[in-house]
């Protein structure tokens, strides 16, 4: 059985990939054009490249689709429930850094801290007749969140796009989204709570703990993980 990796399809995220193995002595690269999404791998016997979206890559991870794969750490523990029994975390690679971070209006001049917006909550609910609305794309890891530290009176709405927007459009009242510099934050008048860090994400090489590791598989590992310098 050959060894498969799972790297992201597009992005910086998939050269700056490229860049990490190429630096280690294994190149990873298309087989045909920059729009063709079979994969080629040079210098690793027994491995084949996987060219995924990076929220796909927890799910195949989980399914022992693949054996490896490259993705952020705000994606393994949003899609998969129970991450650590599924997955094993091999190495933080060094790029990809970003936070996942509560943020309110700057208006919002006496709301500092996630006790201060459960407050604003509760209050906004008897002066609304609804919840606050928190806009984000990451249900799993902040229902956690806010429920490890007491807030309680808000629903989560879905947000696909520009999250950063939803409250100048009047679809959510905070919001709970990604950020490397904050910038876009600050350009739409949004300010991270003083304890409203939920994650540091980094990009991260996992291994799947499914049961497909035969003889091969593990032997192409071993030798991959020396060639990577992981051992």
């Amino acid at each position: 059985m050959t060894l498969r990796l799972g790297v992201p399809s597009k992005g910086r995220l998939m050269e700056k990939t490229f860049a990490w193995f190429g630096d280690r002595g294994v190149t990873l690269g298309l087989s045909g054009g920059s729009r063709e999404y079979a994969g080629r791998v040079d210098g690793a016997d027994g491995v084949e490249l996987v060219l995924l979206a990076a929220g796909e890559i927890p799910r195949e991870l989980a399914a022992g689709r693949i054996h490896l794969g490259v993705t952020g750490t705000d994606m393994v523990r949003e899609r998969l429930a129970l991450w650590d029994t599924r997955v094993s975390s091999i190495k933080t690679l060094g790029f990809g850094a970003a936070d996942l971070v509560i943020a309110v209006p700057d208006f919002w001049v006496d709301v500092t801290t996630l006790d201060d917006l459960d407050q604003v909550a509760r209050d906004f609910r008897q002066a609304h007749g609804h919840r606050l609305r928190i806009a984000t794309k990451y249900h799993r890891l902040i229902r956690e969140f806010l429920r490890d530290h007491g807030v309680a009176d808000y629903q989560l709405v879905d947000s696909q796009g520009a999250t950063e927007g939803t409250v100048k459009n009047l679809t959510a009242e905070a919001i709970a989204d990604i950020t490397s510099t904050g910038e876009t934050l600050r350009a739409n008048h949004l300010r991270i709570l003083n304890d409203g860090l939920v994650l540091s994400s980094e990009a991260t090489l996992y291994k799947t703990r499914a049961e497909v590791w035969d003889m091969s598989a593990q032997g192409h590992w071993t030798a991959l993980q020396k060639k990577l310098g992981l051992v």
